[in-house]
């Protein structure tokens, strides 16, 4: 996410305004009786201890089990456990010796960059009742996204006969959504399985297994006992610009599934703010406004978050503002993503005004946390944080 992920874990990104990525996987493990969980962080970790408040808004904080916070560890075990992981299977392998210790029958693994609503209980009663060593949860996607995934084939059975890690040229719309359950035994043995294998050609302190697609499912699918169980209803990886903007676009006429269930909310730790206010003059179209916002000018197709404030003649437009960014007269925001605490100095345009959304990573505009931009900025271009242009 480039610039957007300087200072901040991915899962640390805001969404729909009010919500943060972190929030949906946690909400849905707090919802579907999962009460330990382990949240592995190897960037910019400590932009994420604040927004989990320790697990207190899933009801995480408890003495026996709850949330558990893993951080990249320096000196404190074998040169393969130290340091920041090469890819999430490699993560895995770092702490087998805690998997083994905890001895848990199955492990669920997700990813913390998407946004769904899911029941994990649903794939662990089918990961059971196929005595599966590895449920791959999917979803469907056009096929032109499909090289951005992992592709999955699988018989009538449900035995997955094909899998494919980010193809050129994919040809399944079926991909994994990165939520996979594990038997617990099996993920140890074939992780150390691999290590052995690989160590060889890996640099020092790397296992070599690099992402789950690489070597850990492949090596599972190989064993024939690995399943499919499709993931239900709206399903978005969040990873790219464009794909986030794409999101954001989704939701705004229609929460997709995603917050209109009162019995599995979507839970956060936001501050509270005051409502938000659209003042005389104003205009808003097909919008989201977190509370604090204040609207003076023109926001069409965009969201806002907490605090941001659109002054009178201004226009944000097919944008997502963070939190307490302002926008000032006569300034334009065009397909762009501006981080929290900017200035958007009185007449400046910021992207590129048209109906056609960017489809590539590219072509988004995006302004880094605290920066003053008092320079037009062309479609695609970054700035860095604290940038003043």
């Amino acid at each position: 996410m480039d610039v957007l992920t300087r200072e901040r874990a991915k899962p640390a990104l805001p969404f729909a305004g009010v919500y943060q990525l972190v929030d949906f996987p946690l909400s849905n493990l707090a919802h579907s009786g999962i009460s330990d969980v382990w949240l592995s962080l190897q960037y910019q970790g400590s932009s994420i201890e604040e927004p989990v408040a320790n697990g207190r808004p899933w009801d995480l904080d408890r003495s026996r089990g709850g949330l558990r916070l893993l951080m990249p560890q320096q000196g404190t075990g074998s040169e393969d456990e130290d340091g920041f992981a090469q890819g999430n299977a490699d993560e895995l392998f770092r702490i087998r010796d805690q998997i083994r210790s905890a001895d848990p029958e199955l492990v669920v693994v997700l990813s913390a960059d998407h946004v769904y609503r899911f029941d994990y209980a649903d794939a662990i009663e089918t990961h059971r009742a196929k005595r599966a060593e590895c449920t791959i949860v999917t979803s469907e996607v056009d096929l032109s996204e499909a090289g951005d995934h992992a592709t999955v084939e699988a018989d009538g059975s449900g035995t997955v006969t094909g899998f494919a890690y980010k193809p050129h040229d994919p040809t399944t719309r079926t991909v994994a959504t990165e939520v996979f359950v594990y038997d617990g035994h099996v993920l140890v043995e074939v992780l150390e399985e691999l290590q052995r294998e690989l160590t060889g050609g890996a640099d020092a302190g790397d296992s070599g297994l690099g992402d789950f697609g690489e070597t850990l499912v492949p090596r599972l699918v190989d064993r024939g006992r690995a399943v499919v169980h499709a993931m239900p209803g709206y399903w978005r990886d969040l990873g790219q610009p464009h794909l986030y903007l794409a999101a954001h676009r989704d939701i705004l006429l229609d929460d997709r599934g995603l917050f209109d269930d009162p019995a599995w909310p979507i839970l956060t730790r936001q501050p509270q703010r005051v409502p938000a206010r659209v003042h005389e003059g104003a205009t808003v179209v097909d919008s989201l406004l977190s509370p604090g916002v204040r609207v003076y000018g023109g926001v069409h197709r965009s969201v806002l978050g907490p605090g941001v404030v659109v002054e009178e003649g201004a226009v944000v437009r097919d944008s997502v503002v963070f939190a307490d960014t302002v926008v000032e007269r006569g300034a334009e925001v065009h397909w762009a993503i501006v981080d929290e605490g900017c200035v958007v100095v009185g007449g400046t345009v910021v992207g590129r005004p048209g109906e056609c959304a960017p489809s590539d990573p590219d072509e988004v505009t995006i302004v880094g946390r605290d920066s003053r931009v008092g320079e037009n900025l062309e479609q695609g271009a970054r700035l860095e944080p604290g940038t003043t242009a």
